[in-house]
């Protein structure tokens, strides 16, 4: 899988791009370097089991705390420290532990509270370039008919 005179990445690498949990990962790909065209060509045409595993999993955690909108940090809070399979993380989603109940919680209002933060800052943004373009326009030289004859 490797080209000679391109860029190329560890499987590690390609796998967190890819969102895959390595492990789960034919041999063949967890030995090998991938070129940036493999990777591409990967992406655009993925073989039948990188379709399965991001299919069915087992996921990798990223992919694991997106899908029960939860962060990474709430999964180990949760103590799922493994990868899990799409099944298992619909069970937990149909029937959500109380752990899971919290941490999807607290995740809402962290994020809630990261857009009050980005709206207030543009807000504020906003505002001084109002005043800035205000203030320029003020301290501007004028001009009258006389500067024009």
């Amino acid at each position: 899988m490797t080209s000679s005179n391109s860029q190329s990445m560890k499987p590690a690498t390609v796998a967190k791009k890819l969102g895959i949990y390595l492990p789960a990962t034919p041999q063949e790909f967890q030995d090998s370097s991938i070129s940036r065209e493999e990777f591409a060509e990967l992406q655009a045409n993925p073989p039948e089991w990188l379709a399965e595993l991001r299919r069915n999993g087992p996921h990798p955690r990223p992919v694991v705390a997106h899908k029960l909108n939860i962060s990474i940090s709430g999964l180990a809070r949760g103590g799922v420290e493994e990868a899990l399979t799409t099944t298992e993380i619909t069970e937990l989603l149909q029937a959500p532990p109380q752990w899971l109940v919290t941490e999807r919680a607290t995740h809402a209002a962290v994020r809630s509270e990261a857009q009050r933060v980005k709206d207030e800052a543009a807000k504020k943004a906003a505002t001084k370039e109002a005043r800035d373009n205000a203030a320029a326009k003020r301290d501007a030289p004028k001009t009258s008919k006389r500067d024009h004859a």
